[in-house]
């Protein structure tokens, strides 16, 4: 059985400022990933959970400073759980989730099957090496938060037609997706979301939040 004590959670928000991250079929990933990002700030504060942010704007995070500031909310303990938001490339399709290698699958498998659940290809959970230390993590985002149960979740292939489609429709069904995983993973008592597909549109919001049909 898991730990299931959860100190808080850290939304990273892929990219940002300067840095776009992939881009294609009408899909910036640093928009995207904010806007997911977004709603999953919101709601896991309305299910009561302790929960931040890296970035709430469009700004640019260096490989030092982003994971610095997830570590700066909640701190590096186990019971910190870092969920850093991304869109792949490379015209293949369906969502993927990466995990630290101090981590076990358990999550990672849960998110993917939770995305499965609504309509998303499911290709596949894994771990990557640091090819110059294979007893590091290959991503900064999980070698750089010890202790922490840290994971990327890739939602999709933006250079894909349809996945591209896909994502814009359905990005916060997917966003979603891994919220339930990570109550359920927790132990949480989770209420599914009343959102009535209606967005009042504030000042700094991305293209995303204000139109869910992009």
């Amino acid at each position: 059985m898991y730990d299931r004590a959860l100190t808080g959670i850290v939304v990273d928000a892929g990219h940002g400022g300067v840095d776009s991250g992939a881009t294609g079929n009408g899909i910036v990933e640093k928009e995207l990933t904010l806007a997911i990002s977004e709603y999953m700030y919101d709601r896991f504060r309305e299910l009561g959970v302790p929960v931040a942010m890296t970035r709430t704007k469009d700004e640019e995070l260096t490989s030092t400073t982003r994971p610095q500031r997830a570590l700066e909310k909640f701190g590096s303990g186990k019971d910190v759980i870092v969920i850093s938001n991304h869109i792949n490339a490379g015209g293949a399709d369906g969502a993927e989730v990466i995990y630290a290698l101090r981590n076990k699958s358990t999550l990672s498998e849960s998110i993917l099957n939770n995305l499965a659940q609504e309509g998303q290809e499911a290709r596949k959970y894994y771990q990557r090496r640091l090819p110059g230390n294979p007893a590091k993590d290959y991503y900064y985002m999980l070698r750089e938060t010890p202790n922490t149960e840290a994971i990327i979740v890739e939602y999709g292939f933006l250079d894909n037609k349809s996945d591209a489609e896909d994502l814009k429709k359905n990005y916060k069904k997917y966003a979603e997706a891994v919220i339930r995983a990570v109550m359920k993973y927790k132990g949480l008592n989770y209420t599914p979301t009343s959102d009535s597909g209606f967005y009042t549109v504030k000042s700094g919001d991305t293209i995303f939040m204000g139109n869910n049909e992009y």
